[in-house]
């Protein structure tokens, strides 16, 4: 993975990120924001699910699958890879239907069929392809999406235009099954042999979870949560948002570089409204 943005636009808290790179990596960003953590000593519970949340007089009780925490606030920081956006096709249910892409060693001289066009996609199906695996790309459009980073871009579609990737565009998976799978398009059926189906059609922000905190949600398709631009505090008194969970659904607009002021602006609405009410 490579950062669209430069090092300089990543920085948080006011430390320095130091890339080697013009654009950082994931590792480099992943040793900047664990040396954050350290840095300012950081109270971190992971691998914690928040399974319910009660607002008892001014507290507010947090139970997760670990812990129970009381808190005078709240701040939503989800983003929107929680769920992801599932082809509703037969057979993907199967173990060898991926919705996360994780390491491309792991399919190496496989047959592996990519679902998607975007920068999810594309990655996938370049590394899986570059570490020995036989690709096939399933496009629901007539193209590439024109929201691939431009530097890839090139790169993906030139292995299409030379075979080595197969790409199948206009087109949808219509059935998997164990061994191989059946793919819709304008000629008709095609069938392929298959051992994995990388589905990277997308992720959703959670929006069940903040209706059940009693946010107000936006009843059209963009599901944007209430809150105020000023500060960040939903119509539940002191329980903020932050980040591209902001958006709803329209997660595309908001990402690290333009989201980074809105921790500032909730901290500061936090602490003016405790000195209000300490007489400070």
């Amino acid at each position: 993975m490579t950062f669209f943005s430069t090092s300089e636009r990543l920085e948080i808290g006011g430390v320095p990120f130091v890339s080697n790179n013009n654009k950082p990596t994931r590792s480099e960003a992943l040793e900047y924001y664990r040396r954050i953590v350290t840095s300012f000593d950081l109270n971190i519970h992971l691998f914690e699910e928040v399974t319910s949340v009660k607002k008892i007089q001014d507290l507010f009780e947090i139970v997760t699958t670990k812990n129970e925490y009381k808190s005078l606030n709240i701040i939503i920081a989800s983003g929107f890879y929680d769920i992801p956006y599932l082809l509703k096709v037969k057979g993907e249910e199967l173990p060898k239907v991926k919705h996360y892409y994780d390491d491309p060693h792991y399919y190496a001289f496989q047959k592996v069929l990519v679902v998607g066009a975007a920068n999810s996609a594309i990655d996938a199906a370049l590394e899986t392809w570059r570490k020995g695996a036989e690709v096939t790309m399933v496009i629901r459009g007539d193209q590439i999406s024109d929201r691939v980073k431009y530097w890839v871009k090139p790169d993906i579609e030139n292995r299409i235009k030379e075979g080595s990737i197969k790409a199948y565009f206009n087109s949808e998976l219509k059935e998997i099954r164990e061994h191989e799978v059946d793919i819709s398009t304008p000629n008709g059926i095609v069938t392929i042999e298959n051992d994995w189906v990388l589905a990277m059609t997308g992720y959703q922000p959670n929006i069940k979870f903040l209706r059940n905190l009693g946010i107000d949600i936006s009843d059209d398709e963009v599901c944007k949560p209430s809150y105020s631009e000023n500060n960040f505090e939903t119509n539940v008194d002191g329980i903020y948002l932050a980040g591209v969970i902001c958006g709803g659904m329209n997660t595309h607009l908001l990402f690290i570089e333009n989201s980074r002021e809105h921790a500032v602006k909730i901290v500061k609405d936090i602490t003016d409204k405790k000195n209000v009410l300490s007489g400070a």
